[in-house]
């Protein structure tokens, strides 16, 4: 774990929804039940086509960071990778309840994000975060439930 430290992909210590405190805590189902399904969470795979905004690290975090926050998800921590000063960005923000992650290609104006939540997140709210941010012109919605419980 500490080779991972220097990176930036660790952090020495844990936020304050991490730590434990002295009382005794209910062991906690993040299943969702919802018309009768049970279900782990639901993963949203989105394709933006005809986005812009694809190249820039710094609004990407903070766009995926307020869409977390919006969804009502815990933010844990989040990488970014910027290939070249004009090329794509891959990255993740890490949550309590999942993540969110995305790959862009401004070369074809197109960004690839995948959200999945788990507990009483909506990861549908985050929609909304992601047209004012990258404003595409199409938007191609997938949807699974994981964990599906027959």
């Amino acid at each position: 774990m500490n080779a991972l430290h220097p990176l930036g992909m660790v952090s020495e210590t844990p936020s304050e929804n991490q730590t434990s405190s002295d009382c005794i805590e209910v062991q906690k189902d993040y299943f969702v039940e919802r018309n009768g399904v049970k279900y782990a969470g639901m993963h949203l795979l989105i394709d933006l086509w005809g986005a812009t905004n694809l190249a820039d690290p710094e609004l990407i975090d903070r766009s995926l960071r307020e869409a977390a926050e919006v969804a009502g998800a815990t933010l844990l921590h989040s990488h970014f990778h910027h290939f070249s000063p004009n090329g794509g960005v891959s990255g993740v923000v890490v949550l309590a309840e999942s993540h969110i992650s995305i790959h862009t290609w401004p070369e074809r104006d197109f960004a690839a994000v995948d959200i999945f939540m788990c507990g009483a997140c909506d990861p549908y709210k985050a929609i909304p975060v992601l047209k004012a941010a990258f404003k595409p012109t199409t938007i191609n919605l997938g949807e699974q439930r994981r964990g599906l419980i027959a």
